[in-house]
């Protein structure tokens, strides 16, 4: 014969059960708290010694916006509708500024022209003259081998790459990004 539960009788055992269960899963926390602490992990070795590492100069993200905005300002004062793009020393990309007016295709060009200059430490109308010598460079991926690159230097090491995009010859584009290089320099 079954016997029925009250619910009075079923709270109960649902109290007690969650008692039990509670005061299970506390000794179980607290035994695991109490075990062996973990074995420490091996300190790291120190790098820095010997010939292991190198130290480089970059452009700060407030030294490539100005720089951006005077060659852009540069153009603009000329009339010119270009984009201008400044990279760091690894090519990455660091501001791109595209002037009012200026094509679609010269965002892609601006940010090669300066990838070229600072990957190559030179102006990239002195490096558009290697290719007679070299036509394969210019297969190198994410390089542009037309005038308006111009390098930034620190103890003449390139730091970033300064291009411009969009005037009507690469010589202009170039003055642009020389402006851009000059105003660091004050």
């Amino acid at each position: 014969m079954t016997k029925k539960t009250t619910p009075r009788t079923r709270v109960l055992l649902g109290t007690v059960a969650a008692a039990v269960l509670g005061a299970g899963t506390f000794g179980a926390v607290t035994a695991n708290a109490a075990g062996p602490a973990p074995a420490a992990a091996p300190a790291a070795a120190d790098v820095t010694k010997g010939r292991n590492t190198t130290q480089t100069t970059h452009l700060t993200a407030d030294a490539a916006v100005r720089a951006a905005q005077a060659a852009l300002d540069a153009a603009q004062d000329a009339d010119q509708k270009v984009t201008v793009a400044v990279v760091d020393r690894n090519g990455n990309t660091v501001v791109t500024l595209r002037g009012d007016g200026a094509g679609p295709q010269s965002y892609d060009s601006a940010v090669r022209k300066a990838y070229t200059a600072v990957s190559w430490n030179a102006p990239t109308s002195v490096l558009a003259g290697r290719l007679d010598q070299a036509p394969h460079l210019k297969d190198i991926p994410n390089t542009l081998f037309l005038a308006g690159g111009a390098p930034v230097t620190a103890k003449g090491a390139p730091i970033a790459g300064i291009g411009v995009a969009g005037a009507p010859s690469g010589d202009l584009d170039e003055k642009f990004a020389q402006a851009g290089v000059a105003v660091l320099g004050r």
